[in-house]
């Protein structure tokens, strides 16, 4: 093993500390490690300089700089070269392990909501030297594999029950800004567990988008579809049509609500939607066609254009009810959906504009990543296999016929 010198200059060092105290730590780390690079030289060579020995390997061939940052700030090393065989060091080996935990921390930062520019203050504090939001942006480019690989992921699973819903991020396009359109599909599994089974960034919600997202998903293996879940946007309604026919929709009782409570006289709408609550929990479909009835004669006249609208998606939004009672409340609104698109919000309002549509993957794609690995590991729908069988016994024939009728309304 090569003899590590070090000469150090003590009226230069002393100078330095009582002027500047960085930049004699700089001095000092600098002189250190050009030390180590040329112990590592003289081993590989086998031959100290211009030592004559039948044991050299190789020569010498001068130097060439190569910056390195680190906690006190950059320091420029000069790196020795070799004639033949490429000079190794483990300074640079361990520099790269370094460098690639840096970025990873970037990236994380700026998935767990931490703007571009506070990430830069935080990595210029802890390594003293600056990085630009467009650095940090290339940065997460890291990303792109691990979200790729999960975007695009085969399902092989089970999934009986989706909710798909679309949320709106900004996005830099050709010098404007403009929303692109975050639609996410949940699922659950037939073990009872919610997982993120797809995602993908369009330009709008349209029948064309939706039918290829939906498309998407049964590419990658999605079958067992019993049920799905969503509002009433005509492009989710037409896709599922075409993509899905023999599987009946839920309309999402919570934004059916809301529709029915904007058609209602301000004076009407807190007694009108606790007659609607009180109709979605009914024990059958009979008692709820019951209390729609009361609650149509009892506002007739008054809420005329509200109780219309309830009376012609009373069926879509009440089609849970072919489900076991236990199993209702789960699949009867996309409130589950909407609570992962908050999360999505949080997330993306630090960024406010992303510079475009791939970088809402990377990151949203990110985040998502992160919420499935919650949901895999905490079961929080509590449904077992009983239940699910007790679906299978009870209710397939019910949603089959739901879904035959709702084709053929949508043919009419």
């Amino acid at each position: 093993m090569a003899q590590l010198n070090i000469t150090l200059n003590q009226d230069e060092i002393l100078q330095l500390l009582s002027d500047n105290h960085d930049e004699a730590l700089r001095k000092l780390l600098t002189d250190s490690m050009n030390a180590i690079l040329n112990a590592e030289s003289a081993a590989q060579l086998n031959a100290e300089p211009y030592e004559r020995t039948p044991e050299r390997t190789d020569s010498r061939n001068g130097y060439r700089e190569r910056t390195l940052k680190t906690r006190i700030g950059s320091i420029t090393l000069a790196v020795p070269r070799h004639r033949n065989i490429p000079f190794r060091t483990l300074v640079f080996d361990n520099y790269s392990r370094s460098e690639a935990s840096l970025v990873a921390s970037m990236a994380e930062m700026v998935v767990n909501g931490v703007s571009t520019r506070k990430v830069s203050k935080v990595m210029e504090t802890l390594c003293g030297t600056s990085f630009s939001k467009s650095t940090v942006s290339e940065v997460c480019k890291e990303l792109d594999a691990i979200v790729n690989e999960f975007k695009n992921r085969q399902l092989n699973g089970v999934y009986p029950f989706m909710l798909v819903d679309a949320t709106y991020l900004k996005t830099r396009e050709n010098h404007r800004i403009t929303s692109k359109a975050l639609m996410i599909a949940v699922a659950l599994t037939d073990e009872g567990k919610r997982e993120i089974i797809g995602f993908d960034v369009f330009d709008n919600e349209s029948k064309e988008t939706w039918r290829t997202f939906f498309g998407s998903l049964k590419a990658r293996g999605l079958t067992g579809l019993k049920l799905v879940t969503s509002d009433a946007h005509d492009g989710i309604i037409y896709a599922l049509s075409k993509e899905f026919p023999e599987v009946p929709w839920q309309r999402c009782q919570t934004h059916f609500s809301r529709n029915v409570m904007d058609c209602a006289p301000k004076k009407y709408q807190k007694a009108i939607h606790a007659g609607l609550l009180d109709m979605y929990h009914s024990k059958t479909i009979e008692e709820a066609r019951k209390k729609r009835d009361m609650l149509i004669e009892e506002y007739r006249g008054v809420a005329d254009k509200a109780m219309e609208r309830l009376d012609n998606g009373f069926e879509s939004v009440m089609t849970v009810m072919a489900l076991p009672e236990r199993m209702r409340r789960f699949f009867r609104t996309t409130n589950h959906l909407e609570r992962l698109n908050r999360e999505v919000k949080r997330r993306s309002t630090v960024i406010n504009v992303f510079p475009n549509a791939q970088s809402i993957i990377r990151i949203i794609g990110s985040v998502l990543l992160e919420q499935n690995d919650i949901y895999i590991t905490q079961h929080k729908i509590a449904l077992t296999k009983k239940d699910f069988d007790e679906m299978n016994r009870s209710s397939t024939t019910k949603l089959i016929e739901i879904a035959k009728e709702q084709q053929r309304l949508l043919a009419a």
